[in-house]
Formats: structure tokens, sequence, C-alpha cells
């Protein structure tokens, strides 16, 4: 294996600001979830009594038959009627400050490195635009499954190269978020990559 783990020490060296301390683990925790919320279609809808398409017609009249009463064909109780309290349409985003997303992305990246889960690489590329390249590559690297590679960019090569490689993804330091910093075993990281998460961190 090529990669080496990103020390504290080193990450330290190189300006990353690193969080040692229990602070910012309800922030993580509140930001993944709003990003995980904000993924919701919130498309699921119901037809109430009201919305379901049914005659409104009394079904029989109200005396001398020996039945319950009924007003209407589409009541709940009833099969084909409507639904109580059903879902319907709505917006499950929820708000985050800029404050509390880098309070997080700064808390997911320390554990990470803390964890030795952080590996450095001097370049990332692919010589030629090839899948079986590109898995290669990363083999080559760390025989972690599921891979993150942060650069500060990547060739066309490269990036094409990975489309169809779904355990690993390829993400610029600029863009990627706490949640992306969790979800893989492994992450392999550039020098270049490095000086834009040091700047994401002190901000």
């Amino acid at each position: 294996m090529s990669a080496k783990a990103l020390t504290v020490a080193a990450a330290k060296e190189a300006k990353i600001e690193l969080i040692e301390t229990g602070r910012g683990t309800q922030a993580l925790h509140d930001v993944v979830v709003a990003m995980r919320a904000a993924r919701r279609s919130g498309s699921a809808s119901t037809k109430t009594k009201a919305t379901v398409n049914l005659s409104g017609a009394k079904p029989w009249r109200q005396k001398g038959t020996g039945r319950a009463r009924a007003g209407y064909k589409s009541s709940p109780v009833w099969r084909g009627g409507g639904v109580v309290f059903g879902p319907h349409p709505r917006d499950y985003s929820k708000k985050t400050s800029k404050t509390l997303r880098r309070l997080a992305f700064q808390k997911a990246l320390s554990e990470r490195i803390k964890a030795g889960d952080v590996l450095t690489i001097a370049k990332f590329e692919v010589g030629e635009l090839k899948t079986k390249s590109f898995v290669a590559l990363v083999k080559k690297q760390t025989d972690a499954r599921k891979v993150l590679v942060l650069s500060d960019s990547f060739d066309e090569n490269t990036y094409k190269s990975a489309r169809n490689v779904k355990p690993v993804q390829l993400a610029t330091a600029a863009d990627v978020n706490a949640e992306q910093l969790l979800a893989f075993d492994k992450i392999l990281v550039t020098p270049a990559a490095l000086e834009h998460l040091a700047e994401r961190t002190s901000k």
C-alpha cells in the first residue's frame, strides 16, 4: 500500500484544526439528520373522506332498515373510504446554520483522522479511461471496499473511469460534506485537498 495514514501530528502540521474533545458530537448528529431529511421527497399522500372518489349520496335511509345509520359512502370506517390522519405532501427539510455545519464537518474529519481512516497519497490519476485501471489504482492504495477520494480536482479520465464503481466516490475537498466523511471505510486525500480542508476547518 503506497498510501500512508494521516496522523494527528501531520494533520496539525497541515494546519487542519482538529477537535480533540467531545465538542461537536451533537452538531454532527443534527447536520447529518438535516441532510438526510432534505433528501426525502415528502410526496406520500392519502385521500381523506372529502377527496376520495365516491358518491356523496346516503347509502340507505336513516330509519327502518335495522342497520346502523350511515351518511356517506366515503366514511373512513368502510372499505374504499377516506383515510384518517394519513400522510400528505410535506417538506422534511431542517434549517442548520453555517456555524453548525462547519463544526459538524470539523468534528467528522477529526474523528476519521484520529481513527486512522484518512490516508494521504501524492496524486490520484488514471492514465487511461478504463474502469479496470481505476479499480486497480484504488486497490493499490487500500484494500477497503468503500473508499472516498478527495482532491482539489480530477481529470476527465479519472472522473469517467470512476462512474461505474459505486463503492468508490470522488469528491473535491471544497464540496465534500460531513455525511460523506462518515459514510466510507477509508478516505484518500491528496496534498492539494489537505490545503482546502485546512481552509474549511479554520474559517
